[in-house]
């Protein structure tokens, strides 16, 4: 088997370790090009070995750190990407916006719930405006937002 990167191949070392002694048990070379060769002879395993814990370290660093930066872009009241929420849109540096048409909708959503109504009965009767999944949504950023004051 020919890979480019060592650190796009597996997830662990204990994944790289078990799946190279599958590859061997079966006949199967791994070439690394990022490595330089084969890893068939006692150093190159060593190498192996060490280029792999180093990957997976490497690995969670980036996570860590795209986890940091997201928890301080949330705190700094950044959208953090995918389709803004009934109700708002995305402003300059990632702000959400209020729009105050929707927001109507959204109070007059909040308030069905409040009286007891389904997510179904409640996009019946704010006239098709938004589908029950919309209104699920909304209800559970509601929620959210509850939290988060608390």
């Amino acid at each position: 088997m020919i890979a480019a990167k060592l650190d796009r191949l597996f997830r662990s070392v204990l994944d790289a370790l078990e799946v190279h002694a599958q590859f061997i048990k079966r006949g199967i070379g791994l070439h690394l090009i990022d490595l330089g060769g084969d890893i068939a002879n006692g150093l190159s395993k060593l190498l192996y070995t060490i280029a792999v814990a180093f990957a997976e370290a490497e690995r969670d660093r980036i996570r860590e750190r795209m986890l940091g930066t997201k928890a301080d872009q949330k705190k700094r009241g950044r959208f953090l990407g995918g389709t803004a929420p009934f109700g708002w849109r995305v402003g300059g540096h990632g702000k959400l916006i209020e729009v105050y048409e929707q927001q109507a909708t959204v109070q007059q959503i909040l308030a069905l719930r409040r009286k007891g109504l389904s997510p179904r009965a409640i996009a019946a009767r704010v006239g098709g405006v938004v589908s029950h999944v919309a209104v699920k949504n909304i209800l559970e950023n509601a929620e959210m937002k509850v939290e988060a004051v608390r």
